[in-house]
């Protein structure tokens, strides 16, 4: 079997990629191991109308049955949302997953592996993973960034999770050549927060900007992906000192009940939702329709390129 065999593209999809029509990738461990049923389930059917809305179509994937799926049925989007047997999948598991026809929620790392052998060029998710807070004892750092490194896709986020060592997630990023760009921000965003204090070097004012540096990256033949850094709106924008507090509490309970690897960042971002009686978790969501609405447009604005 090849590589194209383990693949199974929605004909809407397909078309689109064909056509070199905007398709916008999504993840699906937002839904399975990030939100609660059956608020996830909502969330899934109203990410996919905003990319709709703006001119893309939306391909979330998972794992199910022995394939990589690019779009899902509403029975397969429940499927993840139930979240029943269904494990968080990185490039380390996919074979795996695949060979012995296990159930999977796409991480960020898996989303931009299977969009790339798709065709699909941009991606939105939360925020990305990153170095953890304490990865110089652990070398706890996320697949997230080599993916970042090696394949291409440009990824729209809020930045990293903030319960992560920013200054050391971009100094990685740095290491390995890829750009991270500020949509109409001179700061990366720390997911609940607008800002985090570490400038970025490059501030785009548009989406039509940020995909023209998309495209001539590509363009270069250079390898890897770009890291879009979208602040969440003002409105749902919370306290980064505050934050921080809350953090740093929830990191001391992990380390408490021996929480590590994969387990750490469900377990962060729920009990995060906790002490803060569920406001981090409505702006978890605002953050994300907000950057599936960015990633749509840089979409189309990379489909007028072509």
């Amino acid at each position: 079997m090849t590589q194209k065999d383990y693949l199974s593209i929605t004909p809407e999809i397909q078309q689109a990629i064909d056509e070199g029509k905007p398709v916008v990738a999504l993840e699906s461990t937002i839904l399975s191991h990030g939100m609660p049923f059956p608020q996830n389930v909502e969330f899934a059917h109203k990410v996919e109308e905003i990319v709709r809305a703006e001119g893309a179509v939306p391909a979330t994937t998972a794992i199910i049955g022995g394939k990589l799926k690019v779009g899902l049925t509403s029975e397969e989007l429940d499927i993840m949302c139930k979240a029943e047997g269904v494990g968080k999948v990185s490039r380390r598991d996919v074979a795996v997953y695949l060979a012995t026809g296990k159930t999977g929620a796409t991480t960020v790392a898996t989303t931009m592996m299977i969009a790339e052998m798709a065709g699909i060029k941009i991606f939105a998710t939360g925020g990305i993973g990153g170095v953890h807070r304490g990865a110089t004892e652990t070398m706890d750092i996320s697949a997230d960034l080599q993916e970042l490194a090696n394949t291409q896709v440009a990824v729209v986020c809020a930045g990293a999770k903030s319960l992560l060592d920013l200054g050391l997630t971009l100094e990685y990023l740095e290491t390995f050549g890829v750009p991270v760009l500020g949509l109409r921000t001179d700061e990366f965003p720390a997911f609940y927060c607008r800002t985090s204090g570490h400038k970025l070097d490059y501030r785009c004012e548009s989406e039509a900007e940020a995909a023209k540096i998309i495209k001539t990256k590509w363009d270069l033949g250079l390898k890897g992906g770009l890291v879009i850094g979208n602040p969440i709106p003002e409105e749902y924008a919370l306290d980064y000192d505050e934050m921080e507090k809350v953090i740093v509490k929830a990191l001391d309970m992990a380390k408490e009940q021996g929480i590590h690897g994969k387990d750490v960042t469900p377990f962060l971002l729920s009990h995060i939702k906790d002490m803060t009686e569920g406001v981090s978790f409505a702006s978890n969501l605002q953050l994300a329709y907000n950057n599936a609405r960015a990633a749509s447009r840089i979409a189309c604005e990379m489909a007028k390129m072509k």
